[in-house]
Parts: C-alpha cells; sequence; structure tokens
C-alpha cells in the first residue's frame, strides 16, 4: 500500500457557513470576482469558469460570528494563475475600501483578507516552480516579506478587470489545530500528505506531487484550541480531489488501519480530523 497520497491531489472546493447569503453573494462577485452558478434555498454555488463550484456558501441567520479562538478555518487561499491576474485582483479590493494583509512567500506573493463572516481568504499567484529555493534539510524556503504593491499595481495598471480568471482554483487550506502532531499523524500519516516545511514551532506546511503546500497547520489559536463551534460561521468542509479510484481507495485503506470513523458514497470519503475539520476526498472532475 502506498504510503503517499497520489501526487496529482489537490484541494478542491471549499463549503463555507455563513449568515446572510444575499450579503456573501454580493461580496463574492463584487469583491471576490466569482460568477453566481447556482442558488437553491439558502446554498449557493460560486465559480471561476462558469462551470465547476469552488466556493459554496451555506446561509442560517442563527450562525454566530466567529473569533477565529478554536481550531478550525484559518483561510482558504485562491490561487490565481499569473501575477498580472494578482494585480487586477489588488486593483478590485483598494476599489472596494477592502482592508489587506499582504506577503510575499517566496514560493508566492499573497494577498489577505476577511469576508462579511470573518472567513479568512488568501488570494495569491505562485513563483515559477523552478525558483522555489529549499533548504539544507530539503524544505521549502518560505518567509513573509513586504509584497512589491507597485509592481502589482504597475503589472495591472493598462488590463481590465473582469473578474477571477477561469484558470482560478482553490491552491490551499490554513487551518488552526489544537496539537502539531496530532496533526501530522492525521494529515501525514493517514491522509498521506507530505511535510514541506515548518515555519517556527508552531506551524506546519504539507502537500503532494512536491507543491509548496496544499494543507497549513497551527497552533496560533492556542495549543489545545477547541473544536469550532457547530453554529459558528466557518469551514463546513473542504474536499480533496484525486484522479482515479485506485488513489481513494489507498487513502481509504490507511483511514481503516488507522481504525478512524468515516462514512463513504460512492467515490466520496467523508472524515473529520482530530479537530472537528470536515474533509471529503474524491474523485477530481
Amino acid at each position: 500500500m502506498a504510503k503517499s497520497i497520489h501526487p496529482q491531489a489537490e484541494i478542491g472546493l471549499v463549503r463555507l457557513k455563513v449568515q446572510n447569503l444575499e450579503r456573501s453573494i454580493i461580496f463574492y462577485k463584487e469583491v471576490i470576482g466569482l460568477q453566481l452558478l447556482k442558488q437553491e434555498g439558502n446554498v449557493a454555488e460560486l465559480t471561476a469558469d462558469g462551470s465547476n463550484a469552488l466556493v459554496i456558501l451555506e446561509a442560517n441567520g442563527d450562525y454566530r460570528i466567529s473569533q477565529n479562538r478554536s481550531s478550525g478555518l484559518y483561510h482558504f487561499a485562491i490561487l490565481l494563475p499569473d501575477r498580472l491576474s494578482l494585480g487586477l485582483a489588488l486593483r478590485n479590493l483598494i476599489k472596494h475600501n477592502i482592508a489587506v494583509g499582504q506577503g510575499d512567500h517566496l514560493v508566492s506573493e499573497a494577498l489577505y483578507l476577511n469576508d462579511p463572516d470573518n472567513n479568512g481568504i488568501e488570494i495569491y499567484a505562485d513563483r515559477p516552480r523552478d525558483t522555489w529555493q529549499r533548504s539544507a534539510n530539503g524544505e521549502y524556503v518560505m518567509t513573509t516579506d513586504p509584497v512589491d504593491i507597485d509592481g502589482l499595481l504597475q503589472i495591472s495598471e493598462q488590463a481590465h478587470w473582469q473578474g477571477l480568471p477561469a484558470g482560478t482554483v482553490i491552491g490551499h487550506v490554513h487551518f488552526h489545530v489544537g496539537n502539531l502532531q496530532q496533526a501530522k499523524r492525521f494529515y501525514c500519516d493517514v491522509l498521506g500528505f507530505e511535510v514541506t516545511a515548518h515555519y517556527g514551532s508552531a506551524a506546519l506546511f504539507i502537500s503532494a506531487g512536491g507543491y509548496h503546500h496544499h494543507i497549513g497547520l497551527n497552533t496560533w489559536a492556542g495549543v489545545g484550541a477547541p473544536p469550532a463551534a457547530i453554529d459558528a460561521t466557518g469551514l463546513a468542509y473542504y474536499t480533496v480531489t484525486l484522479p482515479d479510484r485506485q488513489a481513494i481507495a489507498e487513502v481509504e485503506e490507511r483511514i481503516r488501519q488507522a481504525d478512524l470513523s468515516y462514512e463513504r458514497q460512492d467515490d466520496v470519503i467523508a472524515l473529520s480530523d482530530p479537530f472537528g475539520i470536515h474533509v471529503r476526498i474524491g474523485l477530481k472532475r
């Protein structure tokens, strides 16, 4: 049995819990640049390419706004196909007077913001993979330096914002967890992701296929941070996509050997990590 998840594993869609569906649809369309794909009742699907959902919004007016003092979503990260697209996204955020954080991580350039329900969002573009550097111990060299904001504005000066381009995907997800070692056992030993970098002693980055990271894990909300409340805004679940049924079967076998509870329906495995974060593992569309 393979010990690592298939190298073509990727993060698929994310499903978010929000208070007000119309408010969130407006935000994700006008501020983020996604398109409305489908809306039924209290659920809306959003897309970049017009056919595949990237973000699903699940609304309930009784949800409480998450304060990020528990395990759960730190941010989900929207990966743009190029730096020009990131510059255009930045211009649109400025147009809407959105407070934006930023970080040049050497492997990527990233912008950070929150949606109206305090769900964290990263919008980023990767640098070419052949420029990513590894340290002596084989981990990727990543840091948080200031982004070249002037350069992003300059490169996009003559371009026209038309929303997020069709090549946009969910590049990674990043979670608060209560214990890094427990998280590593679940995500690496069971699911099969591989460690790509440590950030101090309180954050760990893991991936498939040599990507800089598909999942970030940190204890910045506190060691032992409890699971997020069921009635709080945040992440309902995220998905991991795999290229074939054999890759799914290998993950399922590791889950069985770890004696973890899970559900299997057709080609989708659903389970939770030790901190109540829900993941669905299925076939790539």
